[in-house]
């Protein structure tokens, strides 16, 4: 069962702890105490912080514990939502939240092959606790960074049985030889830095082997040339039969919101999936980094913000 929870809710940091270099961790509970809501193992939460800037964490607690817990790189070239949270938040605050939601769900399979690189390997912390205690399944887990002290969760996952493999120690993960070891009945997880995803992605595609579960932090390079969705066309939404033009230069996002419509977003990437959108009528022209190749060609949903129509008109279920 999935859970998705809209609302924002007001939770106060527990514990803040220096996991490795750059990495700390979060933990967030509920000012009541009470038990904070069910959520499933690759599920992330939005994080509204103080500066304005909304981002995304993946919780890393055990889900079914009674708090949550994200941890947060620092990012060199920080955009204001991972030095707030390593500069500004400390034990006692309150930070302002919303979800959980899962776009990264663990799949039910005969046995499992993890793949995490840097903070990547966030996700896949709950995930390995679920294969081990509940599913009972073979398993591998390869856990890549650029040094064992920037690695976070290093000493818990080493003594699980996870594969650790610093580059200046080791060099980069040997894709070829790990997924060589797969067979189509293996689900294949993968998350960390772009070049990682789409190594994992094309050596599964040359193995033959079905394509690995990803989960992005940031937008792939999408390759728009000869797109039917680079044109004007016509939104309407279904609830009220107000049509809105798009025009090229303008997401569906940005026009909805420039008429007063609200819509839920955060990334605005095509990344975390917030603005999630169900489409009744038309054909979508994708360029989100989140919907599976399966998905995309059911052509049931959409992310407003990044994708358009190939056609020239649109019928969003809102």
């Amino acid at each position: 069962m999935a859970y998705v929870y809209e609302e924002y809710r007001d939770l106060v940091v527990l514990e803040r702890v220096e996991e490795a270099d750059g990495v700390v961790t979060i933990r967030l509970g509920a000012p009541s105490g009470e038990k904070l809501p069910m959520w499933e193992p690759g599920a992330h939460i939005d994080v509204q912080l103080g500066n304005g800037v909304e981002r995304q964490y993946s919780l890393c607690s055990h889900f079914h514990a009674d708090t949550w817990r994200i941890a947060v790189l620092r990012e060199p070239n920080s955009r204001g939502g991972s030095s707030y949270m390593h500069d500004s938040v400390h034990a006692g605050d309150m930070v302002r939240t919303r979800g959980p939601r899962n776009h990264f769900p663990l799949v039910d399979a005969k046995d499992y092959l993890f793949i995490g690189g840097g903070i990547g390997v966030t996700p896949m912390v709950p995930m390995l606790g679920e294969v081990i205690f509940d599913k009972e399944v073979p398993w591998r887990f390869y856990y890549g960074g650029r040094t064992r002290a920037s690695m976070a969760f290093r000493d818990r996952l080493e003594a699980l049985g996870a594969v650790i493999w610093p580059e200046d120690e080791k060099g980069l993960l040997p894709l070829a030889e790990i997924l060589g070891a797969a067979t189509s009945d293996t689900a294949v997880y993968c998350c960390g830095p772009e070049p990682l995803i789409a190594a994992v992605e094309a050596t599964c595609a040359k193995l033959g082997l079905p394509a690995p579960h990803v989960e992005r932090f940031a937008a792939k390079a999408i390759d728009t040339s000869g797109d039917p969705g680079d044109h004007e066309f016509t939104v309407v939404l279904n609830s009220t039969g107000a049509e809105y033009l798009v025009p090229r230069d303008k997401s569906i996002v940005q026009v909805l919101m420039d008429n007063g419509v609200s819509v839920m977003t955060s990334c605005a990437e095509g990344v975390c999936g917030t603005c999630e959108t169900k489409v009744l009528s038309g054909e979508i022209a994708h360029r989100d980094s989140l919907l599976s190749e399966e998905d995309r060609e059911e052509g049931i949903f959409m992310m407003p913000c990044v994708s358009r129509c190939k056609g020239d008109r649109l019928v969003l279920d809102r």
